[in-house]
């Protein structure tokens, strides 16, 4: 197998990282600082950079769209159960991709071709070539037109589900892209409040 431009900078960067590792090796497996965030998998977020966090500091779960998914779920109680942390932060962002489709186009497209799909003035368009996947429309992508509702919703979803203990706050957060900053959403603090 061919190793690519993207895959030869990956494994040069690792390297430097690697010879720079230091005492980085003796991190212990609970997070420092006792939360976690969850929030989208969108390049232009950073979470280290916009909580000021360091290596060993927090957990950070990752999906598209930030959602409080199942699988997000199961690492949020494994988080709290088995490493302690206190505290949860949900946060998406300005401009997110998630609000640009909807299951039925998703569905669709994927049962077009797997290949890159292509958006312009005219919506979403299948530029590949099939076969594709009837697949695709048995998922829920969890996609929202609202930002600030999906949030709220999120929290709810996570401070109601029985796994998680009403002691651990959840906090939810738009990060603006174009200023990187956090803003609180209204209404998740009360929705995510602990008792």
């Amino acid at each position: 197998m061919s190793k690519t431009k993207t895959h030869q900078e990956v494994l040069t960067a690792n390297k430097t990282y690697a010879e720079n590792f230091g005492e980085k090796g003796k991190l212990p497996l609970p997070p420092a600082r006792h939360f976690t965030v969850l929030t989208c998998m969108d390049a232009r977020l950073d979470p280290a950079k916009y909580a000021g966090l360091a290596e060993g500091d927090a957990h950070v779960i990752r999906n598209a769209g930030g959602r409080a998914s199942d699988d997000a779920i199961r690492s949020l109680v494994i988080s709290y159960k088995l490493l302690g942390t206190k505290e949860f932060f949900v946060i998406h962002h300005t401009d997110c991709g998630m609000v640009l489709f909807n299951n039925q186009i998703m569905g669709d497209l994927l049962s077009k071709s797997l290949e890159t799909a292509t958006v312009d003035q005219n919506g979403w368009r299948d530029v590949g070539h099939g076969p594709g996947s009837p697949e695709g429309t048995k998922i829920d992508w969890l996609t929202f037109t609202d930002e600030d509702q999906a949030v709220i919703d999120d929290v709810k979803k996570i401070r109601n589900h029985p796994l998680v203990p009403k002691s651990i706050p959840v906090y939810g957060y738009i990060y603006d892209v174009r200023t990187g900053k956090l803003n609180e959403v209204p209404g998740a603090a009360e929705a995510g409040a602990a008792s």
